[in-house]
């Protein structure tokens, strides 16, 4: 019903975060550390992501071009349900993309740190 909102509101959260970021620090600082630099990464799996899924709900008539938008926010009692995916299945997803991308952070930093490591101190 509604639960492309949740990781959209992370993913605007996320890109403000971002442009704070371009804006108040120097290039040094946003090459340091494992996730600050892959933060575009995350943007782009979170927009795309939902704008997927509201594809999929205009596709299914669950999105409308005009107000309330949402069908489920017509009635009180569909609108519980809405509420109820939103907070379980949107929160759900957008954890799970959330974790996708630490972990592919995670694997990329190590990867490169092996990478700038010479190879007499990988092997020893």
């Amino acid at each position: 019903m509604a639960c492309f909102l949740v990781p959209a509101g992370e993913a605007i959260i996320t890109t403000v975060a971002e442009k704070i970021i371009e804006k108040t620090h120097t290039d040094s600082e946003k090459s340091k550390g494992i996730f600050l630099p892959r933060l575009k990464y995350l943007n782009t799996m979170l927009w795309g992501g939902s704008a997927l899924l509201a594809f999929e709900h205009i596709w299914h008539g669950e999105v409308v071009p005009w107000f309330p938008f949402l069908t489920a926010a017509s009635d009180p009692v569909s609108a519980s349900e809405m509420l109820h995916e939103m907070s379980v299945v949107g929160v759900g997803m957008a954890c799970v993309v959330t974790g996708a991308w630490i972990i592919m952070s995670a694997v990329a930093a190590a990867i490169e740190k092996r990478k700038d490591t010479p190879e007499s101190e990988v092997t020893a």
